[in-house]
């Protein structure tokens, strides 16, 4: 402790700073003095967490590429996910889900907020003993890892925050059936469910590969490159959905692909053992 890697730890700190900037902006919320609006409160908290997983990307990053890697620096790193990846997408659920209008739902939605802060937590503490015991447990996670479970909730917010009365009115023209409470009040309830689903799948055991490892390290075909731009490209063009299809694709996909191989397995049955043949004389 003599020694620390300065540029790590700010990194590293850098992420917590952004954890509690998301806060101090989700508190904004429904406050009829705050100077910007609900809208510009929510993206602004959910774009802060999404800053905050590049700070904690970067912190590792730079750790092993200048080989200051620590113990020191991996304790600190879980406690500045656990404000930025824990605290600050529970607070924001509070504010995405149901008011005190509704009092039941608003009620499962605290319960629910706090049991997404305590899985993290949970999250956070069990991947720390398994690195140690092994060395490879960051090549492919077992359950969502935190990062992503908050950009499943930042990335609501920020579609939340996309939606303006201007959207509400285009919308309400443009179908009538679809009410701007009816659209707030189903954002409200996804919100709650998504909360609910990303904290049982923090502490799964189901596998989630570790995809920026995946796709940018190491050398790839031509194609590849073709492929990310292509993908680049397409989610520039559906920006409102963007960060929504990226976070809630990955964290869904693979407890599904995980259902559908056990499913094959039980249909499939295995194949029959082959006798033993006489050898021909």
């Amino acid at each position: 402790m003599k020694k620390i890697a300065v540029i790590p730890t700010l990194l590293t700190l850098g992420n917590a700073v952004c954890g509690f900037v998301a806060i101090a902006w989700a508190s904004k919320i429904g406050q009829g003095q705050s100077t910007f609006s609900s809208e510009w409160c929510f993206a602004l908290s959910g774009w802060f967490i999404i800053a905050a997983m590049g700070f904690d990307a970067l912190d590792g990053y730079v750790a092993r590429l200048s080989k200051t890697a620590s113990e020191f620096g991996t304790q600190l790193d879980s406690l500045c996910d656990a404000i930025s990846f824990g605290l600050a997408p529970a607070f924001l659920v509070l504010k995405l889900g149901p008011d005190w209008s509704n009092e039941r739902l608003h009620q499962a939605l605290a319960v629910i907020a706090a049991l997404y802060m305590a899985c993290t937590i949970l999250r956070l503490a069990r991947f720390n003993v398994e690195s140690k015991i092994d060395p490879n447990a960051g090549k492919r996670f077992r359950g969502l890892p935190s990062p992503a479970a908050a950009g499943c909730i930042a990335a609501l917010a920020i579609m939340r925050g996309s939606i303006t009365e201007a959207h509400f009115a285009a919308l309400a023209e443009r179908w009538p059936a679809l009410q701007p409470g009816l659209i707030t009040r189903g954002l409200e309830v996804a919100a709650l469910l998504g909360a609910l689903v990303a904290a049982l799948l923090m502490v799964s055991r189901v596998p989630y590969p570790h995809l920026t490892k995946q796709i940018l390290r190491g050398r790839k075909p031509f194609s590849h490159l073709v492929y990310v731009i292509v993908f680049a490209v397409i989610l520039i063009l559906i920006r409102e959905l963007a960060l929504v299809l990226i976070f809630w694709l990955y964290a869904l996909s693979m407890p599904l692909l995980n259902m559908w191989v056990r499913m094959l397995r039980r249909v499939v049955p295995p194949p029959a053992p082959e006798l033993d043949r006489p050898a021909p004389q």
